[in-house]
């Protein structure tokens, strides 16, 4: 019992990597991928064209391809490549964050669409603008449709944070591989999965909150 408690107080060192992962990414992303959603909608084609592109890019590339190119391809740029060398935790930050934009974008996009046209009608008739339209009847509606796929989403979030390890971010697994090959003893990747496991559990437990509030 006392090697699983050390094992908890050196992992703990890595999960505020995980956790600080998963926060970055989860609140930068989401909004982003709301935004670029309503853009993938636009009356341009140049700005439907880019935003299609970018999605397609982001989603039909490995993460691990992508946190390798962000971290070791970037430097390599002819002539701005010194400038846009980053750390290990901001490189995959950077990553996770275009990454999961473009996921969230599609499933914002397909809320969206799971709108029923007539809302629009109705709200042009009372005579509210596009904005009030946009936030005060599409939204709240597009959210409840979306959030079982961003629970979804999310948990997988918690999952691929396993991947920065590949880059040599000092996170959960980072530590818990330490464990192993110091003691030869394979009880640090249980702990670890305890780790993820309580995490999943405490967002399957939020959504599932959000759901309720959200089925009116």
């Amino acid at each position: 019992m006392a090697y699983i408690w050390m094992l908890i107080k050196s992992l703990m060192a890595g999960a505020k990597y995980t956790l600080g992962l998963f926060a970055i990414t989860a609140v930068i992303s989401l909004p982003l991928g709301l935004m670029l959603s309503f853009l993938r909608g636009s009356k341009s084609r140049v700005v439907r064209g880019l935003v299609s592109g970018y999605v397609w890019l982001m989603r039909g590339t490995p993460l691990m391809l992508q946190l390798c190119f962000f971290y070791y391809g970037l430097a390599f740029i002819p002539y701005i490549g010194p400038y846009l060398a980053m750390g290990r935790f901001p490189a995959a930050c950077l990553t996770f964050i275009l990454n999961y934009a473009a996921y969230f974008c599609e499933i914002f996009r397909g809320g969206l669409i799971a709108v029923d046209r007539g809302q629009y009608e109705a709200a042009r008739v009372l005579g509210l603008s596009r904005w009030q339209t946009t936030w005060r009847i599409v939204v709240p509606q597009m959210l409840r449709v979306s959030l079982p796929p961003i629970s979804n989403e999310c948990i997988t979030l918690v999952k691929d944070t396993a991947l920065v390890v590949s880059i040599g971010v000092t996170d959960l697994l980072f530590f818990a591989k330490a464990a192993v090959n110091r003691d030869v003893n394979a009880t640090a990747f249980v702990v670890a999965a305890a780790f993820y496991l309580l995490m999943t559990f405490g967002l399957t437990r939020l959504f599932g909150w959000l759901e309720k509030k959200l089925s009116y």
